[in-house]
């Protein structure tokens, strides 16, 4: 029986979160497939969006765990992200990458490409591909239009620097799923 992720599941260090949602099935309205890259930003990290405190655009990082914070990427990119533990403690897990599975021919619709490891190997591509936007943000992760299922068995997990960030670059929070074609950047 496929395991779905109750809301407390994130109600936990973010690093624990990150890599127990390696091998994690991600559904959005029916598209998606296996989660394989993620990275953990803690409040107390000067590249977490919460480290100044709470904005309009990070309100939902200082709620409850459990929940989407979806924004844009230098004004282009939707990017996803998941709250985690305890309320007002404002740390988040971004997904970074999927194995698409489920509603491949929506996705690739939305992207505009065919190779299936276009579709979601990154996270402005992964949110273009499972149609997240704006209206995504502060909707609860364990209720439609999210499904998350949990991984059925153990997993190879690399570790490595975080991408695409200028602040804390050398820390080891970006985790992936070893041997994975489908992520971002191969880890090194």
């Amino acid at each position: 029986m496929v395991s779905r992720l109750p809301r407390m599941f994130f109600d936990r260090s973010v690093h624990e979160v990150a890599t127990e949602l390696i091998g994690a099935t991600l559904l959005v309205n029916g598209a998606g497939g296996t989660i394989v890259e993620v990275e953990a930003y803690h409040h107390t990290d000067p590249a977490a969006h919460s480290y100044r405190g709470p904005t309009p655009r990070n309100a939902v990082m200082f709620g409850p765990p459990g929940y989407a914070y979806v924004y844009r990427s230098y004004g282009i990119h939707w990017c996803v992200n998941f709250v985690c533990e305890r309320e007002g403690s404002a740390s988040a897990v971004l997904i970074r990458a999927i194995e698409p599975q489920d509603g491949i021919a929506a996705m690739r619709r939305r992207r505009g490409v065919k190779d299936e490891r276009q579709l979601c190997s990154g996270p402005g591509k992964l949110c273009e591909a499972l149609g997240i936007t704006a209206k995504h943000n502060v909707l609860r992760l364990d209720r439609s239009p999210f499904e998350l299922r949990a991984r059925s068995g153990k997993v190879a997990i690399v570790t490595g620097p975080r991408i695409g960030i200028t602040k804390a670059v050398a820390r080891p929070w970006r985790f992936g799923l070893k041997g994975s074609r489908f992520l971002s950047r191969a880890f090194h």
